[in-house]
């Protein structure tokens, strides 16, 4: 895939970009290595500072940035401005948590005195430049979820995005040089996917986080086991929607439309699978169907479009893939289903019925507004159709019945379970998930010490 700014509004070649060569990737390497040697040592107020700054910056540049991501992958202007808001108020959250979050812990006074010992701590330190993966999709929040966390705790950063938001990256470096980081704290490397093994099997790379698919997330788990390296991954996600009886049925319909269709359908945590209870399932299904089709779908520079292009043409096809081989098994189309005769890589909001396990998009993540509904004759049913996936990321769960809501919390295969209301993430609390959806976790103080070195300290007596 060739780095290069394509708009998928109009399939329009905008920028195209050289991939660094060998010798500008060892430069970097070897200014992050030694970026790390002093910047490991500075305060966290100095980290907090020049963060706060960058969270600043950001915020003036909000509406040119969003402008940039829009360009680049399509997702309507007025949530790329969210996204922005968004990463600044998680840099601020950062500059002001990760002092507490790494604060050294003491052992109980009488487990150091079974010890043997007279005191001992437990330190959290960084573990030194840490190459990060990074999708299309959420240009801006994937990195800064990772930045924000990795820079607070003394570690650099090393980007390698995605190729086709190669003017969001370099926004990115710029952002922090501007901010006051050293040049060696976070760096966008233009090197293409091939490049990922060759710098993860580096000796001055200490860890790797990825957010992708499942096979990208499978190789680089495979080189970092090779290495003995930690790392993180977020993969995919195929989130059930579940609405039980007692649910507020309007209200879970009118959720679920933003829940599906958010970042143009192409979000892993976006509810992809709607299950719903045999007594409500028409009432909800009418209400969302509805609410798909009337959905305003067009140029995502546009102030009141809600549903944009997709990212690339072959998105798009995959997408129809799906699609097509689900009503060839006898699935039924209640709106969208075509492509469009416009320009551009746009998809319809889409939702399927009748879906079956013979049919591929029952196991396999729909990237893009495609939805797909299932009926459960009870509770028990709802649970086993929302674990019958591969992915466990998130899922979301409409019920006013405690019982219910203890089940699904005990029982649904997720990282996530988010109740009457629609999955989405926050600095403050733990992200990721189980299954093929990934390892470890993001944001929170789960998130910043899944980089650092526990450090055991231990004094005699």
């Amino acid at each position: 895939m060739p780095i290069a700014t394509v708009n998928p509004a109009n399939g329009e070649t905008l920028r195209r970009y050289e991939a660094m060569g060998e010798e500008e990737l060892e430069r970097r390497l070897q200014l992050a290595e030694a970026t790390f040697r002093t910047y490991r040592t500075t305060r966290f107020a100095d980290r907090a500072r020049l963060l706060l700054r960058a969270a600043d910056l950001l915020d003036e540049d909000r509406d040119a940035v969003a402008r940039t991501m829009t360009t680049e992958m399509g997702k309507p202007v007025t949530q790329a401005r969210a996204e922005a808001a968004k990463c600044a108020r998680a840099m601020r959250w950062y500059a002001e948590h990760a002092e507490e979050l790494l604060a050294d812990e003491e052992p109980a006074a009488a487990d150091v005195k079974d010890s043997g010992g007279s005191r001992a701590l437990v330190r959290y330190r960084p573990l030194g430049p840490v190459l990060a993966v990074m999708p299309w999709n959420f240009p801006l929040w994937q990195v800064v979820r990772f930045a924000a966390p990795a820079l607070m705790a003394g570690n650099v950063g090393l980007l390698k995005h995605a190729s086709n938001v190669p003017q969001t990256a370099l926004y990115l470096e710029d952002l922090f040089h501007r901010a006051g980081f050293a040049e060696g704290c976070f760096q966008t490397l233009l090197v293409g996917s091939g490049a990922v093994d060759e710098i993860l099997r580096d000796e001055r790379v200490r860890a790797a986080t990825l957010t992708g698919s499942e096979p990208a997330g499978r190789a680089v788990a495979a080189t970092a086991g090779q290495m003995v390296k930690k790392t993180v991954l977020e993969l995919g996600g195929s989130d059930p929607y579940v609405v039980m009886a007692s649910a507020d049925v309007q209200r879970a319909a009118e959720v679920a439309v933003t829940a599906r269709v958010q970042n143009n359908g192409q979000s892993c945590i976006a509810a992809k699978r709607f299950i719903v209870h045999t007594d409500v399932y028409d009432a909800f299904t009418e209400r969302f169907v509805a609410g798909m089709a009337a959905l305003k779908v067009g140029d995502p520079l546009a102030e009141d479009t809600e549903v944009g292009p997709l990212a690339s043409a072959q998105g798009r096809e995959d997408l129809e893939e799906l699609v097509d081989d689900a009503r060839r098994y006898g699935a039924s189309v209640l709106c969208g289903g075509e492509r469009p005769d416009r320009p551009g890589w746009y998809y319809p909001p889409t939702v399927l019925a009748d879906v079956t396990r013979a049919m591929r998009i029952h196991r396999e993540e729909a990237f893009g507004p495609v939805a797909t509904v299932y009926r459960a004759a009870d509770l028990d049913e709802a649970v086993l159709i929302a674990n019958d996936s591969p992915f466990g990321l998130s899922s979301n769960v409409w019920t006013r019945d405690e019982a219910e809501l203890d089940r699904f919390v005990r029982d649904l295969e997720a990282g996530g379970v988010f109740v009457n209301g629609m999955t989405a993430s926050h600095p403050a609390f733990p992200f990721g998930g189980v299954k093929r959806s990934g390892y470890g976790r993001e944001l929170s103080g789960h998130g910043i010490r899944e980089f650092c070195n526990i450090t055991t300290v231990w004094h005699g007596a």
